[in-house]
């Protein structure tokens, strides 16, 4: 029994064309599938694994262009082929531009559909290589999220399950960790991606000015008001709101934004009529809000109206696997500003990058690439990199000693720096030349 080789769809409403395709391809020991209409194509191709498509333009009801549109955004890495009786240049532009591999005119030879089908399976090969590379680089990254370590993937996954829904989520990580790219994803990654986004960093803003700025004022509210205005909360409506360092925000905000979140409406200030507001909130600090909540410095029922979901970002020193796709996305991103061209790294200086703890985590690692890609010509070696990265020896403290003989040893070295000068030693050490003597003396 021969083994069987890819699996190819014949769609013609010709039934003499179909059977002379299958014949054909049944030679050559494809397994084929027959379709006489679009509709029967479509159903075939739900249910089955197809390598090849090949199809009729002309077809009553619904044409081939709706199956290879179809077919194009539903499959993209299915290689179609063309086969038609009505040939035009205007056709054939046409499927091209849809990714149609090949196009033959009836009547063709056996030798010219053999051919054509070939190149179109190599096409699919072609297209699985790309699509394999595609996801190798989509494990790297996910909208502006870099990185593949499970603590990664982790975070992925919540924002999967939580970007089609206006459930609040609270971000917590440490500072430089990316909460605001977290944020970003969940919103621009689900169906709400073509509403509003509006990012306020609440530590960023005076406290006396913070509960206007998000939720809008009226005319006379306060000096200076000289005219209604809308807050964040409003431009945000339809969309996401990011409020980072949530934590810096005073009591007062607080209980407007409990109301937000129980009654989905903001009240301006200076007004009294609330107004009915649709907006997903997205919080973020790297402050511990339950030992504010103990200080009573932060509210304990808005605390738990914001963590319906959480996501913790862990930080770079515990996913040191992450380090070097960030480090090639800088490299990118930098050596283009900077340098018009790639730059690349030493080996000897990536390694010292991943050895690196980075208490400022993304930002400071991002500081350091910028810096780098600034000071190197075309590669960035050691001694581009800061010395506080690189490996430093702990010599041990000095035995501790009591004031009296650390000012003595200190005497004596300020005098053997002066050739034992004690004039010259005096003037440094702003005392007079008796008063070293009697200090030498005791």
């Amino acid at each position: 029994m021969q083994l069987r080789k890819e699996n190819i769809l014949i769609v013609d409403d010709d039934v003499h064309i179909l059977e002379l395709l299958q014949r054909h391809l049944h030679s050559w020991n494809y397994h084929t599938y027959k379709a006489i209409s679009v509709k029967e194509a479509v159903s075939i191709l739900k249910d089955t694994q197809i390598d090849l498509l090949i199809t009729d333009l002309k077809m009553p009801e619904i044409d081939g262009f709706e199956l290879i549109k179809f077919v194009t955004e539903h499959y993209p890495n299915l290689p179609k082929l063309v086969v038609t009786g009505y040939p035009s240049v205007q056709d054939s532009l046409t499927a091209i531009k849809k990714g149609v591999v090949a196009y033959l005119t009836k009547p063709f030879t056996k030798n010219e559909l053999e051919s054509a089908v070939i190149t179109s399976l190599k096409n699919k090969i072609s297209n699985s290589i790309d699509a394999n590379s595609s996801k190798e680089n989509k494990g790297k990254s996910y909208g502006e999220i870099i990185g593949s370590s499970e603590k990664i993937n982790e975070v992925i996954q919540i924002i999967e399950r939580v970007k089609n829904n206006k459930a609040t989520i609270f971000i917590k990580g440490e500072s430089g960790t990316g909460k605001e790219l977290i944020a970003r994803a969940v919103h621009y990654k689900g169906k709400f991606a073509k509403a509003p986004f509006i990012a306020v960093n609440c530590g960023g803003i005076p406290e006396n000015l913070l509960e206007a700025e998000l939720f809008g004022y009226t005319k006379g509210a306060f000096t200076g008001a000289d005219k209604d205005r809308n807050g964040f909360f409003q431009a945000a409506n339809g969309g996401t709101i990011f409020l980072d360092e949530i934590g810096n925000a005073p009591l007062n905000v607080q209980a407007r934004l409990l109301r937000v979140l129980q009654e989905k409406e903001v009240v301006k200030v200076g007004a009294q009529k609330p107004e009915k507001i649709d907006v997903r909130i997205i919080a973020a600090t790297n402050s511990d809000l339950k030992a504010m909540i103990s200080k009573n410095t932060f509210r304990e029922d808005l605390f738990y109206r914001l963590t319906v979901v959480e996501i913790h970002i862990a930080p770079l020193r515990e996913r040191k696997e992450d380090i070097k796709p960030l480090v090639d996305k800088f490299l990118f991103t930098y050596g283009i500003e900077y340098k018009d061209r790639f730059i690349k790294i030493n080996p000897a200086a990536l390694q010292i990058l991943e050895r690196y703890d980075w208490p400022g985590n993304i930002r400071e690692l991002e500081n350091v690439i910028q810096r780098a890609v600034i000071m190197c010509d075309k590669i960035i070696e050691v001694q581009h990199l800061p010395d506080a990265l690189k490996h430093s020896i702990n010599f041990p403290d000095d035995t501790l000693v009591s004031l009296k003989e650390f000012e003595k040893k200190y005497i004596q070295k300020v005098l053997n720096s002066t050739n034992n000068n004690k004039t010259k030693a005096a003037e440094i050490l702003g005392i007079t030349r008796k008063t070293l003597s009697q200090k030498l003396d005791n």
